[in-house]
């Protein structure tokens, strides 16, 4: 990957590179390797090639994230955006997406096509987010924005590690699917733990959603509720005019943890995240058994386990 992003120009070279040299779990590319475990060709070029495109992707995306939540920190180095500037940043995830569609390109018409209907998920979801639910259900809102942002590129990687390993079409489909599936839940334990950990296992600190004003499914699931702890979280957490308030005092950040963590919102959001485990585990009762299917049994497993 590095060598795909070196241009020639010591700057962008560098402001490109950043994010990739500053690690992450490379979750994407991983599940692009495993997929091409079901075809008879895991170890050809290609599935290498599927698997590069898909972090180039996601990384671009993160360049561009954190300019639009003026983010400082990313996987513990400085942003792009802190050490340059937005400008420097954009154009970073500009080149990323630039040097993925390259690279995709040399897979065929079919890898280009999906791409592109990737891109387009990608795009809408950040839009979606931005705009809010506004006369739509918050709630179908929500995992609509997380299967956009988050599923969406999963399942492209469950399908590109299938297709350039010569797997079935049928199993193609079904990994793709379990990349759906996968990425949506996988956020969802993201949401549940950064309201139930004391410790941070998500990442961030306990809290930072509220923080920053950002109502993920425990919290839609809690405000939709019509006893007194929701009262009093729509106190906390909207304002008069509606919209997500973010809450600035560590006091009633603490005070709204207490009230989620009791809530029957974060029991219904536990029930949703079982679910689409149920779905994952249908998925893979489809797929062939072998080490690949027991590593991605233990993936959906481990993505309920976290979560306590």
């Amino acid at each position: 990957m590095l060598s795909e992003l070196a241009s020639g120009d010591d700057v962008m070279t560098e402001a490109a590179s950043h994010l990739a040299k500053a690690g992450g779990k490379r979750f994407r590319p991983m599940f692009a390797i495993l997929a091409a475990q079901f075809g008879p060709r895991p170890d050809a070029s290609e599935v290498i090639t599927a698997a590069t495109v898909v972090e180039m992707i996601h990384l671009a995306t993160l360049y561009h994230d954190d300019v639009m939540d003026e983010a400082p920190m990313r996987r513990g180095a400085q942003s792009a955006n802190a050490r340059w500037s937005n400008s420097i940043a954009i154009l970073s995830g500009d080149y990323l997406f630039a040097r993925a569609s390259r690279l995709v390109s040399t897979l065929g018409p079919d890898p280009v096509r999906i791409i592109a209907e990737t891109f387009a998920e990608l795009v809408t979801g950040q839009m979606r987010e931005t705009i809010g639910a506004r006369d739509v259900d918050p709630i179908d809102h929500y995992l609509k924005v997380v299967w956009e942002k988050t599923g969406s590129l999963i399942a492209a990687a469950g399908r590109f590690g299938a297709m350039t390993s010569g797997a079935n079409v049928d199993d193609v489909e079904r990994l793709s699917r379990l990349g759906d599936i996968v990425g949506t839940a996988f956020q969802l334990s993201d949401d549940i733990i950064d309201i139930s950990s004391a410790t941070g296992d998500s990442g961030k600190t306990p809290g930072t959603d509220l923080r920053e004003g950002v109502h993920t499914l425990p919290v839609l699931y809690a405000l939709a509720d019509d006893d007194a702890a929701s009262n009093r979280l729509r106190e906390l957490l909207v304002d008069d005019g509606g919209a997500a308030k973010p809450l600035t005092d560590d006091a009633e950040v603490a005070e709204a943890l207490g009230l989620l963590v009791e809530s029957r919102g974060m029991a219904q959001a536990n029930a949703t995240l079982r679910g689409y485990a149920d779905e994952a585990g249908q998925v893979l009762g489809a797929l062939p058994e072998g080490p690949a299917h027991s590593a991605f049994t233990s993936l959906v497993d481990y993505t309920i386990a976290r979560t306590g």
